[in-house]
């Protein structure tokens, strides 16, 4: 076959393209430029561009580059911002990997004549359906569940039955130069750097009150958009007792009401309703049983899925903490992933 590699300048992709080109395949490296540095001064795509373009070097494998900015600023960063603004807390690497890896940069590769598109994502495929990754510390398939089964059949993920430890250790031994190169963190393409300092060149400066459950206010905070719910960090408030914890974001009045205690029954909720429905294939019949996460690092849970209205119904076997409205919520069977949807609203523990 002939094959794109979609090179991200680290040591997961590279690794995808040095085991398909040791298989035998027709390779060629395929890097996405989505953030214009000019804008914020950082090198972080110039790095990585260096290193995907040496690591084809090394492999004697074409290498292409393309520039996505402008479809990753209309597409990915504006909703971001506008998500942001409105208090929420919302997930740009879904939308990236649906609206840009996906699908810009699947298009892209079949234009240059590849059969399939291949990553360095931690997850699998089989006959379609998108399945976990074998190394349950760095699955991704949590970030995947946009992506529709006709895409996935003509997606290679080389690495996804692999443990992290295993993927370096191939690097290592290849030789590619970016085999002891840290993990990439932060906002999807704009890379790890300090978020409030990043949001405040976008989002007017708005501070407010920290208030208790009951009404206290106990202190200030510089804009709710800092805060997610049940956070600890950064609040800069103390005192005797548990620690304070983010329950709930109020717009309008810029409220950031907090509880105290990691356990505190405000931070649970028994269920949640969700929008923005996607199933990677057909959907399945309402109501059923699976497991699901509403966060990336958290193991699935058990619930019930219905229907209501044009919502989705999910209801956890257990009360969930810390749900977060417009972060995702990925439905599990096994090691399959079902689909997802956006959360729109926790629901209290009664």
């Amino acid at each position: 076959m002939k094959i794109a590699v979609a090179l991200s300048g680290g040591v997961d992709s590279a690794t995808a393209l040095y085991l398909l080109k040791k298989t035998g395949h027709d390779v060629f490296g395929l890097f996405m430029k989505n953030w214009e540095e000019e804008q914020d001064g950082s090198c972080i795509a110039e790095k990585d561009a260096d290193d995907a373009r040496a690591v084809c070097y090394l492999l004697n494998v074409p290498y292409y580059s393309v520039n996505f900015a402008q479809e990753y600023w209309d597409n990915v960063f504006t909703h971001f911002l506008k998500e942001i603004e409105l208090g929420h807390t919302p997930n740009p690497d879904v939308l990236c990997n649906r609206e840009i890896k996906f699908k810009l940069l699947f298009e892209k590769a079949k234009a240059l004549g590849a059969n399939a598109l291949a990553t360095g994502h931690y997850c699998q495929t089989k006959n379609g359906t998108l399945m976990k990754g074998n190394d349950p510390g760095k699955d991704q398939s949590y970030f995947l569940y946009t992506v529709k089964n006709q895409v996935l059949n003509e997606v290679l993920f080389p690495i996804g039955h692999m443990k992290k430890t295993e993927v370096r250790r191939i690097a290592e031994q290849a030789h590619l130069p970016v085999f002891n190169k840290k993990d990439s963190t932060g906002i999807c393409f704009i890379g790890k750097r300090n978020f409030r300092t990043f949001l405040e060149k976008y989002i007017p400066h708005e501070p407010g009150v920290i208030e208790t459950i009951e009404g206290t206010e106990i202190g200030t905070h510089d804009g709710i958009y800092y805060y997610t719910i049940g956070q600890r960090k950064g609040m800069g408030i103390g005192g005797p007792g548990d620690a304070w914890f983010v329950v709930n974001k109020q717009k309008e009045s810029r409220k950031l009401i907090v509880v105290q205690g990691e356990n505190h029954p405000a931070l649970f909720a028994n269920a949640l309703t969700a929008t923005d429905i996607s199933w990677v294939g057909s959907a399945p019949e309402l109501p059923f049983k699976c497991k699901a996460k509403v966060r990336y690092r958290q193991i699935e849970e058990p619930c019930t899925v219905s229907k209501q209205g044009d919502m989705l119904l999910v209801t956890f076997d257990e009360p969930q903490r810390a749900v977060t409205p417009r972060q995702s919520v990925v439905f599990y069977d096994g090691d399959t992933c079902l689909g997802g949807a956006i959360i729109k609203e926790a629901l209290p523990k009664e």
